[in-house]
């Protein structure tokens, strides 16, 4: 029988994964109780991420409930990151009450797994529309580390997916970060990862993408962006994700976006 290892092994492997070298046995201190369990839940959180990358787990069950559209419905899927997916909390006014939309954010992701799962989360869905909003997880390097070209060529593959499939498009902008938060007395620096020159150079690249393709731009940065190209204060929590009236902002917006795409602009 093999014996079991210690926390403390684990700790040394993390380390030595993390640095590209050879661990050599050496006396290390053992981890405390807290530790060892937020390492097992690390672990277990990057085994589950290494059986299913895209998450196609995610809402497969969601999904199998989903029926075919009624003759006159305008479904429309929103296909997104954690601020698509927070949408859905009760506390940041709900995902569209009464409308047939359907939100399939997934808090984290990148471009490229949103193109692995596009094809069960949008097009199996049958939507009139897509409405994606991406890529500043790609920005942030939640991934890897990666280019702007690379994440124009996974928008423009998910675009090319729905047209394929008769599928209206939305490029959503992404929003503004901010650095005016602070938590536990530090400054939260959100454009550490996501510098705003990036990420108004891929907002500019969906807008050409868009108007030279038939697709409607949708325009959130412009509407939460203060004088010093931050997202505003007063709409979010933490510099990233909006809070409920950043979603009161961008509720009326995406509802516009959707209208002019159903329209045929």
């Amino acid at each position: 029988m093999s014996k079991p290892i210690l926390c403390s092994q684990i700790v040394l492997w993390l380390a030595f994964a993390a640095s590209g070298q050879t661990p050599t046995p050496s006396p290390t201190p053992s981890p405390s109780p807290s530790e060892c369990t937020d390492i097992r839940t690390r672990l277990t959180q990057a085994e589950t991420k290494l059986k299913d990358w895209p998450a196609l787990s995610r809402y497969h069950d969601d999904n199998a409930k989903v029926v075919e559209p009624a003759k006159n419905e305008q479904r429309v899927v929103f296909m997104g990151d954690s601020i698509t997916d927070s949408w859905d909390n009760p506390s940041n006014g709900g995902f569209f009450p009464g409308k047939p939309y359907i939100n399939r954010g997934i808090s984290g992701q990148t471009t490229p797994q949103m193109v692995i799962r596009f094809r069960r989360d949008v097009i199996a869905l049958k939507p009139k529309v897509v409405l994606i909003l991406a890529g500043t997880n790609d920005i942030a390097g939640n991934t890897g580390p990666t280019t702007l070209e690379a994440i124009e060529d996974n928008l423009t593959a998910m675009a090319e997916l729905a047209k394929l499939h008769k599928i209206r498009v939305v490029f959503a902008s992404l929003l503004p970060i901010s650095d005016y938060e602070v938590r536990n007395g530090q400054p939260i620096i959100q454009s550490v990862k996501r510098p705003p020159d990036k990420i108004k150079a891929l907002n500019g690249w969906m807008k050409s993408y868009a108007d030279a393709n038939g697709l409607v731009y949708l325009d959130y940065f412009s509407a939460m962006v203060d004088d010093k190209g931050f997202l505003k204060d007063e709409l979010s929590n933490d510099g990233l994700h909006p809070n409920p009236a950043g979603y009161a902002v961008m509720n009326p917006l995406a509802e516009a976006a959707i209208a002019a795409s159903l329209k045929g602009k």
